[in-house]
């Protein structure tokens, strides 16, 4: 729970362990905060599965919603990598736009993987691959690692994976270590805690290569108005239909690492 008890101006605090006085109605999982013992403490998470339980976690001044990248019954197991595309500024979104369609190139035609995209609610974008719940995190990480690796020789004046940032210039990062246990990631459709109330948003494909899409384009005031457009053809429609194993992939994304890196 990211909680922002005074709003905005009085900036937010991360808060784990569900709350006493919290509904008995709103059920809990106990996990590790890291998954070795004696690394890490015992949590009792909220477990906000229904339209009532999210009104309540608004309640207690949280803004933007972050999930974890795996479910309850597998914790250890992600449902997904992500690729979090993030250019030092706004300006480069163009930048940002172009490597997420390069990205599902790679993944799509040359790995045999569906990706789904979405905006972030702040400066880039995430890439999304569903994962069928087999393989660990360290899989999916390196996996998301070598992929950003590949791309980033083949597009070295927009990409970097250098993670210090006095390493990066002007290029858009590829973060891929939030591919890790208890990490989260931006829940779709949730406000951003930032100035204009941006939304993220899940987009298709084709809304991507828009000449108008921006960063802001969808917030608070403007996503009801999308949703009704959209009715019922959601752009992540068939997520839950495509689901990975990394096996195959990742052979063949090693045999594109050798050859090009």
């Amino acid at each position: 729970m990211k909680r922002w008890r005074e709003g905005l101006p009085g900036g937010s605090f991360f808060q784990k362990q569900a709350p006493k006085g919290m509904p008995s109605w709103i059920p809990t999982r106990q996990f590790r905060t890291w998954p070795r013992e004696g690394e890490s403490r015992l949590v009792d998470f909220p477990l906000v599965n229904s339209a009532d339980a999210l009104l309540w976690m608004v309640q207690m001044h949280c803004i933007d919603m972050n999930c974890w990248y795996s479910r309850v019954d597998k914790p250890e197991r992600p449902d997904f990598v992500v690729f979090d595309l993030d250019p030092p500024d706004e300006h480069r979104f163009t930048d940002v736009k172009h490597l997420a369609l390069r990205l599902r190139e790679l993944l799509e035609d040359e790995l045999g993987l569906t990706a789904f995209v979405k905006t972030t609610g702040g400066k880039g974008v995430h890439v999304h691959v569903p994962l069928s719940a087999r393989d660990d995190f360290d899989a999916a990480r390196g996996f998301a690692r070598r992929a950003s690796e590949v791309l980033a020789a083949r597009e070295p004046d927009r990409l970097t994976v250098e993670q210090r940032k006095d390493g990066r210039g002007d290029r858009v990062y590829s973060d891929v270590m939030r591919n890790a246990y208890a990490q989260t990631v931006v829940a779709p459709y949730t406000v951003r805690a930032r100035p204009g109330a941006r939304v993220a948003t899940p987009l298709s494909w084709e809304e991507l290569k828009e000449p108008g899409l921006t960063p802001g384009r969808f917030t608070l005031r403007t996503i009801g108005e999308r949703l009704d457009q959209l009715g019922r053809s959601d752009p992540w429609a068939g997520l839950t239909r495509h689901r990975y194993g990394l096996a195959r992939a990742t052979q063949r994304l090693v045999k594109l690492a050798a050859r090009e890196l």
